[in-house]
């Protein structure tokens, strides 16, 4: 259900359980900080689903068993963060409840243009992951992050884009090929010149 490929330095990370809305699963989740951890090498990753929804989050039929409160949530999403090379989640749809986690953790983010995004904690009663508020915040500001966990807004497409939440619209078409062009200046530069520069910004 994770689909990797690699080619030249690029990797890119499919999450491919469309008849589940992309809904993932402890195993899924570990697999995904696998490839994260063994990704250190890799010079860009792009981070995407199959189907119409990026994901639904965790699926719900296994919630009661522990997943979520798992530490494996913020093992993946603080792997994403830590990469040294370009990390970009292509949002092939809506992104809801803790797949927001690993779409936060990315350096950039597009979206098609029907892409929502909201994290419903609040109706669930559950905690999100402790790194996912701050750099939701740290993305679109205290009030807004505010009114996504607390107020159960959900961002439509506009809204992200403008909040800074997404930094670009792309065709459903165009999505992937987006996502490459923009990891193509480093992928072509050296890593070390690539690390660098995103260690300044950091």
């Amino acid at each position: 259900m994770i689909e990797l490929t690699k080619d030249a330095g690029l990797w890119t990370v499919t999450i491919n359980r469309a008849h589940k809305a992309n809904s993932l699963t402890y195993d899924m989740l570990s697999e995904l900080a696998d490839i994260a951890e063994a990704a250190q090498d890799a010079r860009a990753l792009i981070l995407t689903g199959a189907g119409k929804v990026f994901s639904a989050g965790m699926d719900l039929e296994v919630a009661k068993t522990g997943l979520p409160t798992s530490p494996v949530w913020e093992r993946l999403s603080g792997a994403l963060a830590a990469l040294p090379g370009l990390s970009i989640a292509a949002l092939n749809g809506t992104v809801a409840g803790g797949a927001m986690g690993m779409v936060l953790a990315c350096d950039l983010r597009i979206a098609v243009p029907t892409a929502k995004a909201f994290y419903p904690v609040m109706k669930l009663g559950i905690m999100p992951q402790p790194s996912d508020p701050v750099r939701l915040a740290a993305l679109v500001g205290p009030s807004r992050a505010k009114l996504i966990l607390m107020g159960g807004h959900r961002a439509t497409p506009d809204e992200a884009l403008a909040w800074g939440l997404f930094d670009q619209q792309a065709e459903p078409e165009a999505l992937m090929q987006t996502a490459r062009n923009l990891a193509a200046d480093t992928l072509g530069a050296a890593p070390e010149h690539a690390h660098a520069i995103k260690a300044l910004i950091r």
